[in-house]
Parts: structure tokens; C-alpha cells; sequence
């Protein structure tokens, strides 16, 4: 659903998070930047097969064609698929794909919008994408639309003082550190972000909302990764959430260096300052 220039992610406890849609002329910016990388690797690729031309010119060309055809498709494919919906150019204009329901991206949406790429460009410069962005509420060109997918602004506000809201709390999650990393690689950054906006506005639901959202916050994560009975045994919903932000956005290198911080001798400590 759509608001204005707004994604707009409904739960069914009517809790609604939005995202900012990316307008065409920062896309196209960013197309602008990805396309000149891809023109750039062309120029390589040709050169290389220029060398391999002198000792057979049609193996060398025809291995050229298929070459450019490949980088100029797996680029976006590639990158969109690795990089959580971002190309370099997206990153450098701050813009990411993500799917149009707040689900996790799947691999079939990023390759049926790249591969409508070439329709969406026709005639030149993204002209018939560019109108049918401008014909749907949500922005999408046809691949998009094909795709189940809208590009959106990346948040770039502060972000929350995560070691003050968990600090002090002990998280029965990271005794599992094989298991965090497998949760890390299975939840997408949208999905992350509704854990981490539930948890920072819960004082603004009232009892039972807050309730039902948490256990349906839940049960989705509980189904993404199954952690030992004896870890997640006696855990209210709410705190299982907790946790799980708390492993999705505090990495374990993140604390560390939190702790050899805290465990700097004091003659290591700034002048005037004194060891409590």
C-alpha cells in the first residue's frame, strides 16, 4: 500500500511502518553509476578478447557478444541478489530494492527485473520504464511490476543507542553463535528494521496490541531459525524479540571491542580520568 511518496508495510495489529519510494530521477542517477561501471568492464572484457582475436577472430568475437551479454544481465542480478537489493550505484545514491509486501527479497523477483531491463529501457533512456513509473503509484517500472518489487530511499537517520537499550541484558541467543549467523543470513533488512521500530516504540501500543504484535513478531522468528528448548525456555515473546534485535543489529566483534574498551588499564585512560 501506498501513501503519497510512502511505502507503507501494515501489520494486522494495525501497526504501519513505512518507507520512503525512490523517485526517477535518483534511479536513474543510479542506473547512471552502474551503467558506466558495466561500460567500464565491457572495455576490459573487449580488450581481453582482442588478444585472443588474433588467433581466431570469430571464437573471440563470439565469446565476446555472449561475454557482455552475461555482465551486462549478472551484473544486477548478481549484485541486487548479493548485496540485499543494491547495486553499487543504488548504494551510492542510497536507494535499495526490496519486495513490494515487505517480504524477503527472493532470488526470482531480482532476476525477472533485471531481465525486463531491456524492455523497460526501450527506446532509449529508460523511456517506456520511466512512464510506466509514472503511471502506478508505487513507482514501479515494468519490471518491477513483474518482479513484485518497489526501490526505496534507504534510512539514513541516526541510528538508535542499541548499547544503551540492551545494555546490562543477558541474551540467552548468543550461546549459539552458529545459530545467530544462520538467523542473520535468513532475515532481511526490512523484516529487521519492523523488529527494531516494535521494540523501540512499544511504550506507544497500548496492552493488548502490544501483545498480539509481539507474539506474532515471534513466531516468525522462531521459524526462521529453531534454537535449543533450554535457550528460548520461559521467554516472554516480547523478550525473545529483544533478543533477537539485539543479535540481529549487535554483532559479536561489536561488543568485543565494547569490553577491551571497558578493560583499557588506566594508564591508557585520557588525562583526567579516573578508573571507577
Amino acid at each position: 500500500m501506498t501513501s503519497g511518496d510512502q511505502l507503507l508495510i501494515a501489520t494486522p495489529e494495525g501497526i504501519c511502518f513505512s518507507l520512503k519510494l525512490a523517485g526517477p530521477m535518483v534511479r536513474f542517477l543510479a542506473w547512471l553509476i552502474d551503467f558506466l561501471i558495466v561500460m567500464a568492464a565491457s572495455v576490459l572484457i573487449g580488450l581481453t578478447f582482442g588478444v585472443f582475436g588474433l588467433l581466431s577472430p570469430d571464437v573471440a568475437s563470439a565469446m565476446g557478444i555472449v561475454s557482455l551479454f552475461v555482465l551486462q544481465v549478472g551484473y544486477g542480478i548478481g549484485m541486487e541478489w548479493s548485496r540485499q537489493g543494491q547495486t553499487f550505484g543504488k548504494r551510492a545514491m542510497g536507494i535499495r530494492v526490496v519486495d513490494a509486501s515487505g517480504l524477503r527479497l527472493q532470488l526470482h523477483q531480482v532476476v525477472m527485473r533485471n531481465l525486463l531491463r531491456f524492455v523497460d529501457s526501450l527506446p532509449l533512456f529508460y523511456l517506456v520504464g520511466g512512464i510506466a513509473m509514472l503511471l502506478n503509484r508505487s513507482l514501479q517500472r515494468l519490471g518491477d511490476l513483474a518482479g513484485n518489487t518497489v526501490v526505496v530511499r534507504v534510512d539514513r537517520a541516526p541510528a538508535p543507542d542499541l548499547e544503551q537499550l540492551f545494555a546490562g541484558k543477558f541474551n540467552s541467543l548468543r550461546k549459539h553463535p552458529h545459530l545467530v549467523a544462520r538467523l542473520r543470513q535468513k532475515v532481511s533488512a526490512v523484516e529487521a528494521a519492523t523488529a527494531l521500530q516494535a521494540v523501540l516504540r512499544r511504550g506507544e501500543l497500548e496492552d493488548g496490541p502490544r501483545v498480539e504484535l509481539f507474539r506474532e513478531l515471534g513466531e516468525h522468528f522462531r521459524a526462521k531459525v529453531e534454537f535449543p528448548p533450554d535457550t528460548v525456555e520461559g521467554i516472554a515473546d516480547e523478550q525473545y524479540v529483544r533478543n533477537v534485535v539485539d543479535v540481529l543489529y549487535r554483532t559479536t566483534d561489536q561488543l568485543g571491542k565494547r569490553a577491551a574498551k571497558e578493560l583499557e588499564p588506566a594508564d591508557q585512560l585520557p588525562v583526567g580520568t579516573t578508573m571507577r
